[in-house]
């Protein structure tokens, strides 16, 4: 685990992003932001009154944060081009001019309207707000990525020691954390951002399995067929993917099996990236393979915003806060290049 991370952290020093905190009075969050500062990954933005947030600083004994750039809501010279921006994004939906004023002193939507605005690259958010709060914000400042409609959840998850499957340990599994049930067009798409994720996050080379309960035409249903047809338009979206499917999660993985189910597939027995045909089924699995199977889930890393905005668990610690801005660093490199 600590050796991804690692190489995470190296890249965002090498290139360092613009990583907006808004929750800057929130101790956790604090923290994280001192050891970014201190290890010099990320040009770190706070939300808040820099007074205050010092203040807590100090309390807490931590001797970076001065090094953040600070935004206070309460600076009318400082918002009021942010809140023309909202307006522009939302007069269309019924919001005044003074609607986007006082929007825009929200940090969730401060942070992501910095980004819009181009002063800022991403945002990490979650610890005392719920997802649907962070994620409102991204969907209505920033919307999705182009050609993207949906966005979604991918965990990395870290197997233990001496566990043969995924790649040195590695699986990536999609979507985990946002559409309940997904069509066929919403499934290729996260089965292509799920790869990109392997590929730019994990530092793993993708190998996508489409799951179902059917392998290679063994069952015949609509889910079946909306996993084919899923696999049929990821191919299109991304022809060089090495993407198979419909495959059981034993066909997918295991070698011997997929020698019995899907012969002919050069992905069955060798996957490391699993795309689950609903939420419910992937939110299970990977909380499944964390409790009973003893790996470390790593996200959920939302995939398919026009920039990188990621929602916190509201338990989180410190140090997941600080793996959260560094997995953030990274997608944002990759966006930039």
């Amino acid at each position: 685990m600590e050796s991804l991370f690692l190489a995470l952290q190296e890249k965002a020093i090498a290139c360092k992003q613009r990583i907006v905190l808004p929750e800057s009075l929130e101790p956790r969050t604090l923290t994280a932001a001192n050891q970014a500062l201190a290890r010099e990954v990320a040009h770190v933005i706070l939300i808040g009154k820099k007074d205050e947030i010092l203040a807590h600083a100090e309390q807490l004994g931590l001797n970076y944060i001065e090094r953040a750039r600070f935004i206070d809501p309460a600076d009318d010279e400082a918002i009021e081009p942010l809140a023309q921006l909202l307006w522009e994004l939302r007069k269309s939906k019924g919001m005044t001019i003074e609607q986007a004023r006082e929007q825009a002193r929200n940090p969730l939507y401060l942070g992501c309207l910095l980004i819009k605005h181009g002063d800022a690259d991403a945002q990490v958010a979650g610890a005392i707000n719920t997802t649907g709060n962070v994620l409102r914000a991204a969907f209505q400042v920033l919307k999705t990525a182009p050609g993207i409609s949906s966005v979604s959840g991918a965990f990395i998850m870290l197997l233990p020691p001496g566990t043969p499957y995924g790649e040195n340990g590695i699986l990536v599994m999609g979507d985990c954390a946002v559409i309940p049930d997904p069509d066929a067009e919403q499934l290729a798409q996260i089965a292509v951002l799920t790869e990109r994720t392997a590929r730019d996050l994990a530092g793993i080379d993708p190998k996508v399995a489409m799951l179902s309960f059917s392998t290679k035409g063994s069952a015949k249903h609509e889910r079946v067929t909306k996993v084919v047809e899923a696999t049929r338009l990821a191919r299109e979206m991304n022809p060089d993917m090495a993407i198979d499917g419909e495959l059981q999660a034993d066909a997918a993985l295991v070698s011997s099996v997929a020698t019995l189910k899907a012969p002919d597939s050069a992905i069955a027995g060798n996957a490391n990236v699993l795309i689950f045909p609903s939420l419910e089924v992937g939110n299970i699995a990977y909380k499944l393979v964390q409790r009973l199977g003893g790996a470390t889930a790593v996200g959920p890393i939302l995939q398919g915003l026009a920039a990188p905005v990621n929602d916190l668990s509201r338990g989180c610690n410190a140090d997941e806060i600080y793996k959260t801005i560094l997995i953030t660093c990274n997608q944002a490199i990759s966006k930039a290049k």
